[in-house]
Parts: structure tokens; C-alpha cells; sequence
């Protein structure tokens, strides 16, 4: 039973309103119905439909493979099992890259097709044409800066972000564009601590913080990785809050050997 059923449904403004009252935002990702809703049961405030499926979900190395109609059908599952929470899209490689009018159609889609509520799309300077336009359109826009997975191949690695003077200067330029641009919220990856809280303080929308220290305005993790689903990797900034992945596979090996066994189904489990 959720102790959140009688909780009010979180909307942009909100999401803006909680930065000015000083109240923390809490945000993971989601990648199916069953988690949207546990999410959405637990109070969560932001359920982010992430890139990162194509990682955890696909099995890529990287997030760049997985397409715009991939993330479509797994929005539209999460969808139905999100009541209150703000159910943010995460726009895939490519998908607006290329052109502002690509950028506002698969934005589009992902508020008609798959009811999403407002989309995150990565990258500075080079996106703020289109975040104007697309807040113009009425579709809200979370940036994202710092550490952008959809530019591994430029970066060479999943490394720290504006750690000398010159980048942290230019994140602290595009948080700012961002900003003036309309996104009601910036997720701030894999930046020094200090950058971060002094982001953070700059601006009047709401920073989200993955690997960014404790001063941003909200935090957000992939939900497989705090929950010891995902264990390729474990990044310093993860905390594991549960050790599922070992549970399922124990379960798993447990069932191979009940059934190898004929120990299951027993008479009772039998009609």
C-alpha cells in the first residue's frame, strides 16, 4: 500500500517551485510499467525514461544505438504505470541532432505517442536554439551537462567533466544558456562538486545531480545500478541500495536445480 496515493501530481512548475522552497528532488530511471510504477508509489518526483536503456535493457556498450522508436515503446510502458510523478523522456543519439525540425518532431512524439511530459536532451551552446523552440511549442526540456554519454566517442571515456578553469567556465556559459532558453531543469553528470554547488547557486531552475556532490537541487541514478541489477561497471557516485542482481541470479540457479532435481513443482504445487 503506497503512502503517496493521496500525494499531488508533480508538474514542471513544481518541479521549479521545489528549487525555491529548498525542497531536495528525487529522480531514477525507469525502463518498463512494473518499475514505473514502484517509482511512482515510492513518492518519486522525476521518473527519467533514459538513454541508459540502451545499455541495461539492450545490452549496447554505450547509449548511442538505441533509436527513437525503441524509446517510444518503452515510454509508453512506464506510462502506464506512472500516476503523479513528472515522467521525463530522454531524447536518443541522433534523434535531434540533426536538424531543429527533427529535434521538435521526435520531441512531439514522445508527448503524443508516448505521453511523456517533458524530454531531456544533451549538450550546451548547440542545443539552445532548439530548447527555445521547443518550450515555444510547449513542450518542457531538461538539459543536461557535464559528463554527456551521447558524446563518449568525443570525450574517449565516461570521465569527469570541467575539471580545469576552460570547460568549467564554458558549463557554467551553457547552464546559463540553457536557462535563458526555457529548460526547467538542468542534469548536472559527472562535474566537480564545487562546479556543481556554484551551478547550482547560479541559477533559479533546479540542477539534478548524478556524480555532482550533495549541493544540486535533486539527484537521479539509473535504477539498475542502484539496485545491484547492473554490475558491469560500478561508478564512485552509485550507491547500491539493494543487491537484486544476486538474488536473481541465486533464483535462477535455484529453480535449474529444483526442476533438474524433480523437486519442483511439488504435489502441493499440483493440481
Amino acid at each position: 500500500m503506497s503512502t503517496h496515493q493521496g500525494r499531488k501530481k508533480v508538474t514542471v512548475p513544481e518541479i521549479i517551485a521545489m528549487k525555491e522552497r529548498q525542497e531536495k528532488i528525487a529522480a531514477l530511471t525507469a525502463y518498463d510499467y512494473l518499475t514505473g510504477e514502484m517509482l511512482d508509489e515510492a513518492g518519486m518526483d522525476i521518473i527519467l525514461v533514459g538513454d541508459s536503456a540502451g545499455m541495461v535493457i539492450a545490452g549496447h556498450e554505450t547509449t548511442l544505438p538505441i533509436t527513437m522508436d525503441e524509446m517510444i515503446f518503452i515510454t509508453r510502458n512506464v506510462r502506464r504505470g506512472v500516476k503523479n510523478s513528472l515522467l521525463v523522456a530522454d531524447m536518443p543519439f541522433l534523434s535531434y541532432q540533426t536538424s531543429v525540425s527533427d529535434g521538435i518532431r521526435n520531441a512531439g512524439r514522445f508527448l503524443k505517442e508516448a505521453q511523456a511530459e517533458a524530454v531531456k536532451v544533451e549538450g550546451g551552446k548547440a542545443v539552445v536554439e532548439l530548447v527555445d523552440k521547443l518550450v515555444g511549442y510547449g513542450i518542457p526540456v531538461m538539459g543536461h551537462l557535464g559528463l554527456t554519454p551521447q558524446s563518449i566517442n568525443k570525450f574517449g571515456a565516461y570521465k569527469l567533466q570541467g575539471a580545469d578553469p576552460q570547460t568549467a567556465g564554458i558549463l557554467k556559459n551553457d547552464a546559463k544558456l540553457l536557462e535563458q532558453a526555457g529548460a526547467f531543469s538542468i542534469v548536472l553528470e559527472k562535474v566537480p562538486a564545487t562546479l556543481a554547488k556554484e551551478i547550482s547557486q547560479s541559477l533559479k531552475i533546479p540542477t539534478i545531480g548524478i556524480g555532482a556532490g550533495p549541493d544540486c537541487d535533486g539527484q537521479v541514478l539509473v535504477s539498475h545500478d542502484m539496485l545491484g541489477i547492473f554490475d558491469k561497471f560500478q561508478p564512485k557516485f552509485v550507491r547500491r541500495y539493494a543487491e537484486i542482481g544476486t538474488t536473481m541470479r541465486n533464483a535462477f540457479a535455484k529453480y535449474v536445480t529444483d526442476v533438474k532435481k524433480n523437486e519442483f513443482p511439488s504435489l502441493d504445487e499440483s493440481f
